[in-house]
């Protein structure tokens, strides 16, 4: 009988950075990993509307995969829809994805901190209860950024991307105040770890840029314990699925460069 994969979602190739971290602590973990690229990007929806979408999109791949667990690799949609997809599948674990904003409160020094993020993220309560929560005592810039995910699916499909549009978005994390400087943006997105070296280059200081995919698939191992391990050699490969039906040539070699064989969505 074929172990149970996990699936990660995401509304494009952001999830990859979280694949990778979790193929490093599972190596013997089947993956399938969900483009959401018929929704993106998922900043833009109304929040009900996206709730409905992936609820309804859960239901088929739940059906057809029976995952051992789900990991929502999107900010947006962890803070929008999480809640609805635990209530609506309760025997499927979901392992979410939150600003690292704990972390960064406990990490900083200037108490200057800033979450780049998208639109979604930064105007959702959420997000305002999490600094509230654990970072009362900094100075917590919400900088939302329409343009940074797409730039990075760009970056990932073409090889390059336009660094003074990166500069641009990433200009309102950087913040001077008393004398002190923004030590620690937490990129509150999994897109934006790609371009995280882009971001080192044009930024006009160095801070720490606090990447979530380690965290998440740490959770996820944590989550996963006790489950049945993979036994033995797997036969079947990751799969990656993309929910318009019809990847970039690019984007589906890109795929394959991780490991991920085409799929169709059930």
């Amino acid at each position: 009988m074929m172990d149970a994969p996990v699936l990660i979602y995401d509304s494009g190739v952001g999830g990859l950075t979280v694949l990778r971290e979790a193929r490093v602590l599972m190596p013997a973990r089947r993956f399938v990993y969900i483009a959401d690229d018929a929704a993106f990007p998922v900043g833009a929806w109304e929040e009900r509307a996206l709730a409905a979408h992936i609820v309804g999109l859960f239901g088929e791949l739940i059906e057809a995969h029976r995952p051992a667990a789900a990991v929502i690799a999107c900010n947006t949609a962890s803070t929008a829809v999480l809640a609805d997809l635990r209530a609506a599948f309760p025997k499927t674990p979901f392992v979410g994805t939150v600003p690292a904003i704990k972390p960064a409160a406990e990490r900083t020094r200037s108490g200057l901190v800033s979450v780049l993020a998208t639109p979604g993220t930064v105007k959702r309560q959420y997000t305002r209860d999490l600094i509230g929560e654990w970072a009362s005592k900094c100075h917590v810039r919400l900088v939302g950024s329409d343009r940074l995910a797409p730039l990075a699916e760009t970056y990932m499909r073409d090889g390059f991307v336009d660094e003074e549009a990166v500069r641009a978005e990433i200009a309102p994390c950087f913040v001077e105040r008393d004398g002190l400087r923004t030590d620690i943006v937490v990129l509150a997105c999994t897109h934006y770890p790609f371009l995280v070296n882009r971001m080192r280059k044009t930024a006009p200081w160095p801070v720490d840029w606090l990447d979530p995919a380690e965290a998440i698939a740490r959770r996820l191992l944590t989550v996963l314990d006790g489950a049945p391990a993979v036994s033995g050699r797997r036969d079947v490969p990751d799969s990656a699925i993309f929910t318009s039906g019809k990847a970039h040539f690019t984007v589906a070699r890109l795929m394959q460069g991780f490991g991920l064989q085409l799929a169709q969505r059930p």
